[in-house]
């Protein structure tokens, strides 16, 4: 894709943002938008009177009879993992609500706007878990658009694959827990904080979403490495946040020296947020996020900012090439409600870590495909 592409894809959009504000009330001369490259946000919307929308990220929820965007039974690709309707969640509220930015509306999702301006193109999310379920929740969302279409689902341990045939685009999920490797060796797994050796996989892609974070943080018998590993030093274990930032500057540095933004646009997706503590969002008795109907009121989160988000912001803004945030992290964060909790097929114990589909993760590609046009 070249950057000729690129400039229909703006004519394209500005037209879709056009109507949008047509239909809020703003005058088509008033409204401009801008992007924003290193360690920014994916878009910023400007009108010409002075009222801005400084981001999408910045907002509340707000209760909408129209959502969800899809019924999550009629997604042939969905795994038990997010599946909370099938797997014994009964209440629906959490279904019902859409994210509004401070000052303006995000597009409606249009999967087939987006298959046809995406035709022959392969979008791929590399990532964890948090990846797949974004990944998921986009392919019910582009199913929903075209259920009659041609579908190929390929579902494998590091690369699984579905393919809309009749559009000729591939949504692709790459599983890589920290970005970096992890190889075995004669003293035991050993987490290599500066070495990628997957990249090639991911070349060729045309639209990039990175994720990495929900790993760094585990211990014990769920942490998937015995060593760590920073140049030639060797260590039992580091601090965390100072080794997902030396991990994350890694994979910027890969972004920097194999990424061609004329032909491939790079996302990385801001962290994803945890509900196990119910002091964090206002609520000292609830011990997780286990029976939470509805979001945190308003536009703050008591609990603050992850650490993590700082990092990753200091990093983006080093690179070279343009890479978009998605900093969904407070959206996310107000949305205590939106776990599977107990209601996962395919997740041992209580998960309120990963997002119900259809959900929260709808959101993040609702976005996106903003962010794309």
């Amino acid at each position: 894709m070249g950057s000729k592409t690129f400039g229909n894809f703006g004519l394209h959009c500005t037209l879709l943002l056009l109507l949008v504000a047509s239909l809020h009330g703003i005058t088509t001369e008033s409204l401009a938008h801008k992007r924003r490259n290193n360690g920014g946000s994916a878009r910023k919307w400007e009108r010409a009177s002075g009222v801005s929308c400084k981001n999408m990220f910045r907002g509340r929820w707000v209760y909408d009879e129209t959502y969800p965007l899809y019924d999550s039974s009629s997604c042939p690709f969905l795994e038990p993992e997010f599946d909370c309707q099938r797997y014994g969640r009964t209440d629906k509220m959490y279904l019902k609500y859409r994210w509004k930015p401070d000052g303006c509306e995000l597009p409606r999702f249009d999967g087939q706007d987006l298959l046809k301006r995406w035709k022959g193109k392969k979008i791929m999310f590399v990532g964890d878990s948090i990846s797949l379920n974004q990944w998921q929740s986009l392919g019910c969302m582009l199913h929903a658009a075209v259920p009659n279409a041609r579908t190929t689902y390929t579902r494998k341990e590091a690369l699984s694959t579905i393919a809309f045939e009749d559009y000729g685009v591939s949504v692709v999920y790459y599983h890589t827990t920290y970005l970096v490797d992890i190889v075995n060796e004669p003293i035991g797994r050993v987490l290599k904080l500066d070495s990628i050796q997957s990249g090639s996989v991911w070349l060729g892609a045309d639209v990039l979403i990175f994720n990495t974070w929900h790993w760094w943080t585990h211990r014990g018998n769920s942490q998937p490495w015995d060593y760590v590993q920073d140049g030639v030093q060797v260590y039992r274990d580091m601090d965390r946040l100072l080794a997902f930032n030396k991990g994350l500057t890694t994979w910027a540095k890969w972004v920097d020296s194999n990424v061609n933004p004329a032909t491939t646009k790079v996302f990385f997706q801001g962290i994803s947020p945890t509900h196990y503590l119910g002091v964090d969002w206002g609520d000292p008795s609830a011990k997780n996020c286990y029976r939470q109907i509805q979001p945190v009121k308003g536009s703050t989160y008591p609990g603050g900012p992850v650490p993590a988000q700082g990092i990753v912001k200091s990093v983006l803004s080093t690179m070279t090439k343009p890479v978009y945030l998605l900093d969904i992290t407070l959206l996310s964060q107000l949305r205590k409600d939106a776990h599977p909790s107990a209601y996962s097929g395919d997740h041992a114990g209580m998960d309120c870590s990963h997002w119900c589909v259809s959900g929260l993760p709808d959101t993040w590609n609702q976005i996106l495909y903003a962010a794309l046009c």
